[in-house]
């Protein structure tokens, strides 16, 4: 029996030198509990899990901001519909004012644990001084290709477990992970492994004035959401401030209408009228045919269209129109989204001949005008028939009677009047009147007599009248 002595003295040698040599490979110190209290906590956005662990250790430090301000400190085109990758989170961080030091840490093979458990000591040693880190560690699914973001603020002793905030959660404040788990999460899936930490080591901060209007992490926010319902295939989507404008013609068609068309018409809409924009974003679907149109109003916004050109979608903030019909329903519909924002509680008179009168319109000198079109003739009808009412029975109509009483002849009335006034160069000046001087004048009909100079009302309309039926179309 003596002759396996000597063989299990050997195999309890090697067991002892290996176990030595795995403690002397990863040492395992504990170190002390610390922790970073009072750091406020927040759920991310979609896709903003680094904006959020930025904003919620900035909110410690006393600046109010957001996840959103963040983002936009990155430069990350809002049209990709994400947030920051690692790096561009750096570059957030690094204009706003914190020293994240060296980041990315590759990691060769088979010594992840060992460099991981390296670097957990770096972090640690941080968090003593008071600086935490965000780490982005290995993600929840094949998906997530940017990977989790967490806030790490601190470490439990007694238990060996990681404390931090983690944005993805809706209880994720000061959650807590076994250190072990910690460690074997925090190595990238990429090759080679990379490990990802950001220190947020303040130094002078320099944080902006949070602006007061949409910026790109609205945008970008918008777009995520728009992947969810944006068809598959067919379609290209195009950021035009303040409106995303998505169609299923070629590219380039698309790309052309929101240029040539929405851009070039907002300027010109807002230099001559509107000094507020939108405060939400608004989607324009343009779809190519009279077929898409209504098949696609069906089965993204369970709708029957009602009219041929395109519509408005309240409750979906969206604007829906068969482009085939032409550039001037497009243009009709911005402004409606352009009035709702500048002159809320304007009648419907002026909101319909204002955006009726740039359904069939001219670039001239740089700016918009407004052409006869087709809704001329029923108009002249109803003059020689004498159908027509008074200019202030036009003004004081509710929105109910506007577009249930002969709407038809109502939205030509409105818009011939408000081309009467473009062609004398008195539209902006009404309009900036009306618009200043509501609370004074509901139906606009007392700044209709002021801007025109004309007491005698009656004799206008007449002159009005004379004036429509020398029109022409085409």
């Amino acid at each position: 029996m003596r002759h396996w002595v000597p063989s299990l003295l050997c195999f309890v040698a090697f067991v002892v030198a290996a176990h030595s040599l795995e403690s002397a490979t990863v040492p395992r110190p504990r170190g002390r509990t610390v922790l970073i209290a009072d750091v406020p906590f927040m759920v991310q956005k979609p896709g903003f899990g680094g904006e959020a662990c930025a904003a919620m250790y900035l909110r410690r430090l006393g600046h109010p901001v957001d996840q959103d301000y963040v983002f936009d400190q990155s430069g990350v085109d809002p049209s990709e519909a994400r947030g920051c990758n690692p790096r561009e989170l750096a570059t957030a961080l690094c204009a706003i004012g914190f020293r994240i030091g060296p980041a990315w840490h590759e990691v060769s093979a088979g010594h992840a644990t060992e460099r991981a458990e390296a670097l957990w000591q770096k972090l640690h040693a941080d968090l003593v001084a008071g600086i935490p880190t965000i780490v982005c560690m290995s993600g929840n699914g094949p998906a997530d290709t940017a990977g989790q973001f967490r806030l790490v603020l601190g470490y439990d002793e007694r238990h060996d477990a990681v404390i931090f905030h983690d944005p993805a959660l809706e209880h994720g404040a000061y959650a807590r992970m076994a250190r072990s788990d910690f460690l074997a999460l925090w190595p990238s899936r990429g090759r080679p492994q990379t490990l990802i930490a950001l220190r947020l080591e303040p130094l002078e901060l320099r944080l902006a004035k949070a602006a007061d209007r949409l910026t790109a992490a609205d945008y970008a926010q918008h777009m995520i959401r728009l992947k969810r319902i944006v068809p598959s295939s067919g379609f290209t989507v195009v950021i035009q401030p303040p409106f995303v404008v998505i169609g299923d013609e070629p590219a380039p068609a698309v790309q052309r209408h929101a240029e040539q068309t929405v851009k070039w018409a907002v300027g010109r809409l807002k230099a001559a009228f509107f000094d507020k924009e939108p405060a939400e974003i608004l989607d324009i679907w343009l779809f190519r045919d009279q077929a898409s149109y209504h098949r696609h109003c069906k089965s993204l916004f369970g709708v029957e269209p009602e009219t041929p050109y395109g519509f408005f979608l309240n409750d979906q903030r969206a604007l829906a129109m068969n482009i085939a019909s032409g550039g001037g329903t497009l243009v009709h519909e911005i402004v409606h989204a352009f009035i709702a924002a500048d002159f809320p509680g304007c009648p419907a008179w002026f909101d319909e001949g204002l955006a009726c009168l740039y359904e069939r319109f001219a670039k001239q000198e740089g700016c918009i005008r407004g052409l006869t079109n087709w809704r001329l003739a029923g108009l002249q009808a109803a003059i020689r028939d004498k159908r027509l009412p008074a200019l202030e029975t036009l003004c004081s109509m509710t929105k109910r009677q506007f577009y249930q009483q002969d709407r038809a002849t109502n939205y030509a009335y409105a818009r011939y009047l408000c081309y009467y006034l473009q062609e004398h160069d008195l539209l902006e000046t009404y309009y900036r009147r009306f618009r200043d001087g509501r609370q004074n004048d509901v139906t606009g009909y007392q700044t209709l007599q002021d801007v025109l100079g004309r007491p005698d009302m009656a004799a206008f309309q007449k002159q009005w009248e004379a004036f429509v039926l020398e029109l022409t179309f085409p």
